[in-house]
């Protein structure tokens, strides 16, 4: 049976974060949410979604397929009742629809806004993402759920007697360094990766997870809930923050209730403001309406896309979104929204000239031997490029020459 993990309307209200992936691939919590369908079901799956992402995520059709909503994250019960379900017959929850099994020839007409009939209401509360913040907001929830889901039958590794280890929820792959660390798990278990490396004299208080190949350095400070995923360097001081990977934090500053995608680079001293002085809801801009958009929130601090990169000194607002690509940079406090592919600060945007971001681009990729900056990675930013354009103007950013 092929699993395929389907984008819905979830896509457009996650912009920008799902600009340069499907909303199955969001890590939240230790893995991907397409990750832990995967370990639930123990089989492999594919993606539909935006048909410029195919080229990286394609979708597999078999004579059997089992599509399922990218944006709902996986527990027993939704698991047991996806598992049985028959051809033809579909789950849905508050008339959306989760998961329906068909045959090749209906999953050829399959759409996510379709009605399929044999319909099973599913009627406990799943955790659904479908904003942003939505993946700080509810990675502690995911976090303990993927802690649980790892450990299963496992034996942790033994760590350095340097280290103090305060509580019984700690797990550390084969591989995973650390010294003279100090790891609370009062508050919620703790996850470390193999070939991770914590530094000496770090203090980290779960929830909290280390990815493979990820090092925190000397003398940082980690509050849950929080997720480091892999290949990132992190330091300083972090707080209910998730990052995707490939990304580096790897001075003093401060992040809190923040995203951050994945070859990203946040400059020394940089902080976000993650609380307003008068306490008020905080808004964040939103693709989908182009509009600021209420949160609900009173934390919330900064949503950066991939590839998106800010100098020294940044200071980010609160509620912040910082584009696919976007390099920020200078003194003051930036906007609130900072379009995909622009470049400056808070005296002005220009339009990040397409080929100086490329190549910026090429040369980051190639600090990492195992990924390539191929094909199809190009062909998905060319595309984000050209459908950000509008946005870019309407927001002032002047195009310039792209030989500057």
């Amino acid at each position: 049976m092929a699993i395929i993990l389907f984008d819905d309307n979830a896509r457009n209200t996650l912009l920008p974060l799902t600009y340069t992936r499907p909303v199955a691939d969001l890590r939240i919590g230790i893995l991907t949410i397409a990750e832990k369908w995967g370990k639930h079901l123990n089989q492999s799956y594919s993606f539909l979604t935006e048909e410029y992402l195919h080229v990286k995520f394609p979708a597999v059709i078999n004579d059997d397929n089992l599509f399922i909503n990218g944006s709902f994250c996986p527990d027993e019960t939704l698991v047991e009742a996806i598992a049985t379900l028959k051809t033809g017959q579909s789950i849905t929850y508050r008339n959306q629809l989760v998961a329906v099994r068909l045959n090749a020839d209906d999953a050829k007409g399959f759409g996510a806004q379709q009605v399929y009939p044999n319909s099973i209401i599913h009627e406990r509360i799943p955790v659904t993402i479908k904003y942003p913040e939505d993946i700080f907001k509810k990675n502690d929830i995911e976090l303990r759920k993927d802690f649980t889901l790892l450990t299963k039958g496992r034996t942790s590794a033994v760590m350095s007697s340097t280290n103090t280890i305060i509580g019984a929820d700690f797990f550390a792959e084969e591989g995973a360094i650390a010294e003279c660390c100090t790891f609370s798990t009062l508050n919620g278990p703790i996850y470390l990766s193999a070939n991770s490396e914590v530094w000496e004299g770090t203090n980290i208080r779960g929830p909290f997870a280390l990815c493979s190949n990820s090092q925190i350095k000397m003398g940082t400070k980690i509050y849950g809930a929080t997720t480091v995923g892999p290949y990132c360097r992190v330091g300083g001081e972090v707080n209910n923050a998730v990052l995707w990977g490939y990304s580096n934090k790897g001075h003093e500053g401060y992040l809190g209730n923040s995203v951050v995608g994945e070859w990203c680079n946040i400059g020394a001293d940089t902080n976000n403001s993650n609380l307003k002085n008068n306490y008020s809801e905080v808004k964040l801009w939103d693709y989908a309406s182009q509009t600021m958009r209420k949160t609900g929130l009173q934390f919330c601090g900064l949503i950066m896309a991939d590839h998106a990169k800010c100098g020294i000194n940044t200071m980010f607002n609160t509620g912040t979104v910082v584009g696919v690509g976007a390099n920020v940079f200078g003194g003051g406090y930036p906007p609130n929204f900072i379009p995909d592919f622009s470049w400056g600060g808070a005296e002005g945007f220009e339009e990040y000239a397409y080929n100086k971001m490329m190549e910026t681009t090429e040369r980051v990729f190639a600090r990492r031997e195992h990924r390539k900056f191929d094909d199809a990675e190009k062909q998905i930013l060319t595309e984000v490029f050209e459908l950000t354009k509008e946005l870019r103007e309407l927001n002032g950013c002047v195009k310039i020459n792209a030989a500057t």
